[in-house]
């Protein structure tokens, strides 16, 4: 079984919609947002897959069998699949029939992942592109539970894996780069995106943020579902 986030109408989180980050921005997809999660990221915008704190697990959650979630997108259309989270590679051994079943079918799946969690080789085999974003400080995570060296390290050698980070002031940059050239991201899968969850914040920050994206030789992110249309669940 597969624990996927539930949307307030009681439906599992899967979803039509356009990849609004990283390098396939703009292309068509489907949405799976799975649950839980291995980190807790000050800003994150999905605390609803994780924080049982101040969210009612059982009403964000429930399970699907993998054959159900595959039926569920292809009934939508998909020509291309998004699974995010949460933390996907929490569940990667629930997930691996379901991206190899896509692929079978030549729908390509994107995992977006926060790195922390080593792929198996049925991953690596199937997964068409892996959005890896680690986190830094600005996280509130701390150091040893946000980076580990053998799971980046297996990431970076995978050239169809992305190291995506998010900003939230200039310095923050520095400290993107230096980790991403440490476990040898080259500067063609270096993406470097603005926080925030508002179209003013990114606005504002991917002003000064595109300027060092040019100047390092990177990639630069902006959201763009969040200025087509705002902080909205299922889009």
């Amino acid at each position: 079984m597969l624990k996927l986030s539930r949307m307030p109408s009681g439906e599992p989180e899967i979803f039509r919609s356009i990849q609004g980050e990283g390098v396939s921005t703009g292309a068509p997809c489907v949405f799976v947002r799975l649950a839980t999660c291995n980190l807790a990221c000050s800003w994150c915008d999905t605390k609803y897959t994780w924080d049982w704190k101040n969210h009612d697990i059982q009403r964000e959650t429930m399970d699907l069998r993998p054959e159900d979630v595959q039926q569920r997108i292809l009934t939508l259309g998909a020509p291309r699949v998004v699974i995010t989270g949460g933390e996907p590679m929490l569940q990667q051994d629930e997930l691996a029939p379901l991206v190899a079943a896509f692929k079978s079918r030549d729908i390509p799946c994107e995992v977006e992942t926060n790195g922390t969690i080593a792929p198996d080789d049925a991953m690596t085999d199937t997964v068409a592109q892996w959005n890896v974003s680690p986190k830094l400080a600005n996280s509130g995570n701390r150091a040893e539970r946000r980076e580990v060296p053998t799971a980046l390290a297996a990431f970076a050698i995978l050239p169809n894996a992305y190291a995506k980070f998010v900003i939230t002031q200039p310095s923050d940059a520095d400290e993107a780069c230096a980790l991403a050239e440490r476990y040898g991201f080259p500067p063609e899968r270096i993406i470097l995106m603005p926080e925030g969850t508002s179209p003013e914040t990114l606005r504002e920050r991917g002003q000064w943020l595109a300027e060092l994206c040019a100047e390092r030789g990177v990639r630069f992110s902006t959201r763009l579902h969040i200025l087509t249309w705002g902080n909205q669940r299922g889009r």
